[in-house]
């Protein structure tokens, strides 16, 4: 299955079965959110797992695009981009966590045509606030899926106060060998759904209390799915990245993970700025800003004349695409390149304040933290230059 095929087959499975479809939002939570960028596709339904009824009713299915910077160190390996989509179901007091966890196992087994034989899950196992999820261990015991137990790796919070509760997560194997061991102890168990038993409220002491209404809500990475139904190890080798991977190689030669990083960053920063996003100094600026940049300073690391002016349409018009934005792609373009001169005067400058006396021995924690705050050159930067 293409990627289109797998979302089409995701959402009309759960409408088979009393879903609605509602329509992702953008990556820019709702005004007043604290949050920058939505990171969940439950993030933007936050009101209706609190209790608000929701116009479609009960039970929801949707594709969410979201945007973590907690995994920006992480980008390069098999799992992690900064910018995916999401495909997400939920109940809303509703139906219960084994309904889910039965009906996620027959999508992946029956509509995606995934080995029974190849999927492991982990279960709460309980705790001094909480016992054992025993619904969803019998849950997966009738199905003949094993089952690992854990306790924090299968408690699921939305911050140290608010919604919480056990979450199921399916893992899919990846080895060349038979399954084996268990997915917190191989990393060859790779998580692909998660199925959260929202069912408890935590208070500022660390106390647990009934919550309103019980939810279920699940998660399930679609660039992750599809390179593992498509046999790849890499999210980098699904169809989505094809382009990407047929191009960039031929404009740049680059390491494997510096060629993953970039097509990552770059990409990442048209959806950005295809929602409304402009470079800055705060805010969703400066993490537009820091994704440029930061994949400015890997395409220049072997050769400083690179430069996003060779970028070519073509992929900015497919993610713009994929990712349903209407903004025009030559506008991208130049938001890209007005922020590329920016970071090349600035690392113009960069490099007259270190060649100062007082930065040519070894850099102190004062130094870097001067040169940030007085010439607005970050660490990583500054290293760079240093090693250049």
């Amino acid at each position: 299955m293409n990627t289109d095929q797998i979302v089409r087959t995701f959402v009309e499975y759960f409408e088979e079965r009393g879903h609605r479809q509602i329509t992702g939002s953008s990556l820019l939570p709702s005004p007043g959110d604290p949050v920058l960028f939505t990171t969940s596709g439950m993030h933007p339904l936050t009101p209706y797992l609190e209790g608000r009824p929701h116009p479609l009713g009960r039970r929801l299915v949707n594709v969410q695009r979201c945007l973590r910077t907690t995994d920006l160190d992480e980008v390069g390996d098999d799992t992690h981009l900064t910018v995916f989509e999401m495909l997400g179901t939920w109940s809303l007091d509703d139906y219960d966590g084994p309904q889910s966890l039965d009906w996620g196992y027959g999508l992946l087994t029956e509509g995606f045509g995934i080995d029974p034989g190849l999927l492991h899950a982990t279960v709460f196992g309980g705790d001094d606030r909480s016992g054992p999820d025993t619904t969803s261990l019998e849950l997966w015991q009738e199905h003949g899926v094993p089952v690992e137990l854990t306790v924090e790796d299968n408690w699921w919070s939305n911050g140290p106060t608010g919604p919480c509760g056990p979450d199921s997560e399916i893992f899919l194997w990846t080895g060349d060998t038979p399954p084996r061991s268990t997915p917190t102890n191989d990393d060859r168990w790779v998580e692909v759904w998660n199925h959260v038993m929202m069912r408890h409220r935590r208070l500022d002491d660390g106390s647990l209390v009934p919550l309103g209404q019980h939810n279920v809500d699940t998660g399930l990475g679609l660039e992750r799915l599809s390179s593992l139904l498509q046999g790849h190890s890499s999210v980098f080798e699904c169809d989505v990245f094809e382009p990407w991977r047929r191009i960039v190689p031929g404009l740049w030669l680059l390491d494997e993970r510096s060629l993953r990083l970039v097509c990552d960053h770059l990409r990442s920063a048209v959806v950005v700025i295809g929602d409304g996003v402009r470079p800055s100094n705060a805010g969703r600026g400066y993490v537009l800003r820091r994704l440029v940049r930061r994949m400015l300073t890997v395409l220049r690391r072997d050769d400083p004349w690179r430069s996003l002016v060779d970028l070519p349409d073509e992929l900015v018009v497919h993610t713009l695409h994929h990712f349903r934005q209407n903004m025009d792609s030559h506008a991208v373009r130049e938001v890209l390149l007005e922020e590329e001169r920016r970071f090349g005067r600035l690392l113009e400058r960069g490099r007259q304040v270190l060649a100062r006396p007082r930065f040519r021995g070894l850099l102190r924690e004062e130094d870097f933290h001067y040169l940030h705050d007085t010439h607005g050159l970050p660490r990583d930067i500054v290293l760079n230059l240093r090693s250049q």
